[in-house]
């Protein structure tokens, strides 16, 4: 059954002192970015969350991203969108069309289209902003999961500097399913990639964000140094059967 935006309500508030729990845990440093997952859930849910305060929205789906951007515009203030699933080369210009933060960057065929995209924009809208994307990393070495490999991320950040159209603004990762503990030597080693790679200039990459971290353990993304986070069962139930 679905929530009522009164439990989402809730529910969004509870996440919130979890995350200013964990990140009282961390210590020093900016409260990370809480990101609802809407991915499956009905446009009102997403709806009822925004009105409750949620200011970034997540989705996996191109078709649904581009679908509940049009109706939560026409209920409430835009919140920023993201775009957090496989991307495909041929769902680009319905994500680029929104203005999503890409965090699913894995691939120069992907980097290539997604220039090409924003600049086919530009060129009719007049638009001069770069799109901001975040390189997803496959920090577990899994072949059955989308990411880049550690050992190639150098080569893909390159490439991303090649392109005046993008601006990478840090990297995300999904680890290996698992108690949130041993999920936990998975985000360091995404923290420890960034540091690695902040540390070379690259014209158009400014690395200094990190996705990671879900429902089941955000908490411990926060500790290791997450500053978005992409939360959606916690906040708005199960997702609905499928029809």
């Amino acid at each position: 059954m679905s929530l009522t935006p009164d439990d989402i309500a809730a529910n969004l508030a509870a996440v919130r002192a979890r995350v200013a729990a964990a990140v009282a845990r961390r210590g020093p440093g900016p409260v990370p970015t809480l990101i609802g997952v809407g991915k499956k859930q009905p446009a009102e849910a997403v709806i009822a969350a925004c009105r409750a305060g949620l200011g970034d929205l997540g989705e996996n789906y191109a078709q649904e991203l581009v679908a509940k951007a049009e109706l939560v515009a026409a209920a409430v203030t835009p919140p920023r969108w993201h775009f957090i699933g496989p991307l495909q080369t041929n769902k680009v210009r319905k994500v680029v069309s929104v203005g999503a933060l890409v965090h699913t960057v894995d691939r120069p065929a992907l980097v290539d289209e997604l220039a090409r995209e924003v600049e086919r924009l530009r060129a009719g809208r007049g638009a001069t902003t770069p799109l901001e994307v975040l390189v997803e990393v496959n920090v577990g070495d899994e072949v059955q999961k989308a990411g880049v490999s550690a050992a190639d991320l150098p080569a893909l950040l390159d490439r991303i500097a090649t392109r005046p159209e993008l601006r990478c603004v840090g990297l995300m990762a999904i680890p290996p399913e698992g108690d949130p503990e041993q999920t936990r030597p998975y985000f360091a080693r995404l923290r420890e990639l960034l540091r690695r790679e902040a540390a070379i200039a690259r014209p158009g990459v400014d690395l200094v964000h990190l996705s990671m971290g879900m429902s089941a353990d955000f908490e411990v993304a926060i500790e290791e140094g997450a500053t978005m986070v992409r939360v959606g069962t916690a906040i708005f139930g199960a997702r609905p059967p499928r029809a």
